[in-house]
């Protein structure tokens, strides 16, 4: 049947209103007083728009926005998870600045369109296989609505009552995973469109057929949208690489006729995948030596089995399993055995640490791409056994309306719980917009801009910074995850950052203990002993390592001398900030400028006499 695409734009048009959601919540919420600055939807999003900042300003690929350190001749720099993965932020980075859109705005405007493409892929990945356009329509939306409840995520926890709305939509996490979604989705429809065709036998000479000039172009289109989710995301290549792998042996085992010319062309398109991985591997050789630490990077072989999406993948072999027995589908054809690649993915991501003995922060599989593709081969499930259905009289073109607008609905229920949780922080960072562009104001004829120092008074505030001015920060959540500081310069930033706030040890180390500073958990003790959710091997912080660690900056601010008192060329703060009293000993302050709740101040250094 030939697909009405007017049912995949409504698809799209709904997933693009989602990933707009928060943004229409915040000014809404401003109103009048809202002053430009985009509502993030994950607190990581602050560096993907600080990186994608410094690439609209023609800064290097390997560049340090939280520190200033770009990649020179005389200063190279060491590969990062951002110049590695940069396929995604030069995406959107250079039409945002051949039209001249700022990192806010093309934040937002990429992340509508990555999730209006990736909706209507689906919608063609799945019209292909199933020939309905109405279920395909549904499909795509269920796939990409129920995310984060196929990942054991989202609203769900907060309705159930056993959990809290965390995250929104985790698809729509810009440009990380986002960009790269599209090119997954993708990726998967060009190889089912090499299968894709009815069980045959082979001709006498399959391989005047096999590699035709359309099977060709497809093969390299398909390598094509595997490299770029290479440079993209390494949890979604990955997932892609295991997925085809899958697919590959469930069509070797299983055999359907004409299954060598289908070996073949995914061989083909294996060797197209394989190109594109050498320079990524050569980009990973040069990564920076505290990349792994900062990642998290565990050994063991302990089995990961139970995890949401693995759930629904054997839920689907299930279904599948007793289809077959009732001949509502056929083991050998090639949409079932799609479907069964599709369900054994999670499985094998989540346990490939069995063979490799390493594991990087799973939970990443989880919630950015192991749950879409259990929720991809729920949807195929549903359309393999829909034909059997409908003979038995179910009326499955009401179903599909009635799926649709359901997911859709979801859709809506995800964004009103999920996007309350980042409210109170996105009303912050717009409050602080004003100071940001002042000090892009200040920056634009200054050569040395990138190397001035800023320090902000407030956490998110200063997190949000450098996507909107090209100065430094002195200290910020984000700042460990990018080459040009080490894990140690980190914490004695982080000292510095303390010590000029005016924060004594004894309050720093009560704060960590009541659980209520995880700022400076995650600051001197890294992410992976903030939560579980990141670490395998994650261990809680006990009270003695916390009284060492306050013990160490005692120290260090007891000694503080001219030799620790950094250049610092900004100091930002709220009007009703009074602590001052360490920053004065060292600097001094001009009136200041006043922007709505913040005051920036010049500084000038002066050693005390």
């Amino acid at each position: 049947m030939k697909l009405r695409w007017r049912f995949g734009i409504i698809a799209g048009l709904f997933l693009a209103i989602f990933s707009l959601y928060p943004q229409m919540k915040m000014i809404y919420l401003r109103g009048a007083e809202w002053n430009g600055n985009y509502a993030y939807n994950d607190v990581d999003e602050v560096a993907y728009g600080s990186y994608l900042k410094a690439l609209i300003d023609g800064r290097p690929r390997k560049n340090d926005p939280y520190t200033g350190r770009d990649d020179t001749a005389e200063n190279p720099q060491p590969e990062s998870l951002f110049s590695i993965q940069f396929a995604g932020p030069y995406t959107v980075a250079l039409p945002a600045a051949l039209l001249g859109i700022s990192a806010t705005w093309a934040m937002t405007i990429s992340g509508a369109i990555a999730a209006f493409l990736t909706a209507l892929i689906i919608f063609w990945l799945v019209g292909m296989m199933t020939g309905d356009s109405l279920l395909a329509m549904a499909g795509s939306l269920i796939v990409l609505a129920g995310g984060a409840i196929f990942a054991g995520e989202g609203a769900i926890g907060e309705i159930s009552g056993w959990s809290y709305a965390y995250p929104y939509f985790p698809g729509f996490r810009r440009y990380i995973p986002a960009m790269s979604f599209p090119a997954f989705f993708l990726f998967t429809g060009l190889v089912w469109k090499l299968i894709e065709r009815p069980n045959q036998v082979e001709t006498e000479v399959p391989s005047q057929r096999t590699f035709s000039q359309k099977s060709l172009l497809v093969c390299m289109l398909a390598a094509a949208a595997f490299t770029y989710t290479v440079f993209t995301y390494f949890y979604v290549w990955t997932t892609a690489a295991a997925w085809a792998g899958c697919l590959g042996l469930c069509i070797l085992v299983f055999r359907p006729s004409g299954y060598i010319r289908d070996l073949k062309l995914l061989s083909a398109v294996g060797v197209g995948c394989l190109i594109g991985l050498l320079p990524y591997a050569h980009l990973l050789s040069k990564r920076s030596h505290t990349m792994d630490e900062v990642q998290l990077l565990v050994t063991t072989r302990a089995p990961d089995l139970l995890r949401v999406p693995e759930l629904i993948g054997y839920l689907v072999l299930i279904v599948l399993g007793v289809g077959i027995l009732a001949r509502a589908v056929e083991l050998r054809d090639r949409a079932t055995l799609f479907a069964i690649s599709l369900a054994l993915t999670p499985v094998i991501v989540f346990n490939q640490q069995l063979v490799t003995g390493q594991s990087l922060q799973p939970i990443h599989y989880q919630v950015f791409i192991g749950n879409y593709v259990a929720g991809l081969a729920l949807v195929i499930t549903l359309g393999l056994i829909w034909p059997s259905l409908a003979k038995r009289g179910f009326p499955v073109k009401l179903a599909s309306i009635g799926l649709a607008a359901a997911a859709a609905a979801w859709g809506f229920v995800e964004c009103h719980y999920t996007v309350g949780l980042l409210d109170d922080v996105n009303i912050i960072r717009d409050e602080a917009y004003p100071v940001a562009r002042r000090l892009a104001e200040i920056g634009r004829d200054d050569p040395g801009r990138h190397h001035r120092v800023v320090l902000h008074m407030g956490m998110a505030e200063a997190d949000d910074l450098p996507t909107v001015a090209p100065q430094s920060v002195l200290w910020s959540r984000h700042q460990h995850v990018f080459a040009g500081v080490t894990w140690d310069e980190h914490k004695e930033r982080y000292y510095q950052q303390l010590y000029y706030q005016g924060v004594d040890a004894k309050s720093l180390a009560s704060s960590m203990k009541r659980g209520e500073d995880f700022v400076s958990v995650i600051a001197l003790f890294g992410w992976g002993r903030h939560t579980d959710r990141l670490n395998l091997n994650y261990t809680p912080l006990s009270y003695a390592e916390i009284d060492i660690e306050a013990s160490r900056y005692e120290a260090y601010a007891t000694a503080f001398d001219a030799s620790k008192a950094v250049q610092l060329d900004y100091l930002v703060a709220s009007l009703d900030y009074r602590g001052f009293e360490n920053v004065d000993i060292w600097y001094e302050r001009d009136q200041g400028e006043v922007f709505g709740k913040y005051v920036v101040y010049k500084l000038a250094f002066r050693p005390p006499r």
